[in-house]
């Protein structure tokens, strides 16, 4: 008797690219562009103070008839453990009176925020919580700074982000234990874990904390660690995925000053037709376990494809839906339940 195919995915969509619409209005966009779940920003579920009641989230979530597949919530994590830094690329994620507090202030003020956020999460039933740690170990490290200046005499640069990664996201990391629930670092430029092997060094120092989660998502990989590489080496950590594509200009330096995204190097683009063949990535998030990993820990029957659609030049709201059909139509494919062997020659 042949196997039979075991559904595995469902389409869905990330919000915080989405900002400008309400809760509802991001649901009822993402259910015509073809979205079965979606995963709303964390400034989605906000109200004029505090949080929304998770009761009404859910039935936001039922009228819309979707799946509640997570929540984004890179910007207060990111701000969190950047605060320290003084930087004011922290200030458009946070309120404008918030952010003309010290940094000790701001990092405390995002603390308490991220520790409620938690709360909710935990009333909804979300157990995987994407985002991504600020500059721990520094602006230095940040850059990738070729020649190694990290450690003097009276210095140690990586040793004291170590620390100091270990100290700031103590509370946090604890809470999330307490409530079972997986932070999904998104591997990243500008981060705590820029590589795995980043990444992996901060589940080292914090002595394997189970709670210290990856959120997948290849358009990161630019900088000579391919996606695969990456992924193979943290691949017990893959609780959670974007699904999203990039190409590379020839001749445009990577590290160039440029703010406009049409004259970057680097530039994220509808999935069909980037640099990144998108079958072999959904191949290897089935490898490294992300699917049954993610309906184990949330109670589901298909883990989602979270669409992370982006573009210079394309609408977003255009390119994120054309990114939903294409994940509906092509990657959402049945998982094989045996080998293509064993039915040779029967």
């Amino acid at each position: 008797m042949q196997n039979q195919p075991q559904a595995c995915f469902h389409p869905s969509v990330e919000g915080a690219q989405h900002g400008a619409k309400s809760l509802g209005e991001f649901l009822n966009y993402a259910k015509e562009a073809g979205a079965e779940g979606a995963q709303p920003s964390n400034y989605m579920l906000q109200a004029d103070k505090g949080f929304k009641g998770a009761r009404e989230i859910k039935q936001t979530f039922e009228q819309a008839g979707m799946r509640l597949d997570g929540v984004s919530a890179h910007c207060p994590f990111w701000v969190h453990t950047t605060a320290w830094t003084g930087s004011p690329t922290i200030r458009p994620f946070i309120p404008s009176d918030v952010a003309k507090s010290s940094p000790d202030n701001i990092e405390k003020w995002s603390e308490n925020y991220v520790l409620q956020l938690l709360d909710l999460c935990a009333e909804l039933g979300v157990k995987v919580v994407p985002m991504f740690w600020g500059v721990a170990y520094g602006w230095e490290l940040a850059t990738g700074y070729p020649w190694g200046f990290w450690k003097g005499g009276d210095y140690d640069l990586i040793k004291e982000g170590s620390e100091r990664f270990v100290q700031k996201t103590a509370k946090i990391r604890k809470h999330a234990g307490a409530l079972g629930i997986y932070l999904a670092h998104e591997i990243h430029p500008g981060t705590a874990a820029m590589c795995a092997d980043d990444f992996n060094l901060l589940v080292k120092v914090c002595d394997g904390d189970k709670c210290l989660a990856v959120n997948a998502d290849p358009s990161h990989c630019w900088e000579g660690e391919d996606w695969e590489t990456r992924f193979l080496k943290v691949a017990e950590r893959v609780y959670a995925c974007h699904v999203k594509n990039f190409v590379i200009r020839p001749r445009v330096p990577l590290r160039k000053m440029e703010p406009g995204w049409q004259g970057r190097a680097m530039q994220f683009v509808d999935i069909p037709s980037g640099d990144l063949n998108m079958t072999r990535y959904i191949e290897t998030l089935i490898h490294v376990g992300y699917p049954k990993r993610y309906c184990q820990v949330m109670g589901t029957k298909s883990a989602p494809l979270i669409v992370e659609a982006e573009s210079a030049y394309r609408d977003l709201d255009a390119t994120s839906a054309n990114g939903i059909q294409f994940v509906r139509d092509n990657l959402c494919f049945p998982i094989a339940a045996g080998s293509f062997e064993e039915g040779m020659g029967a």
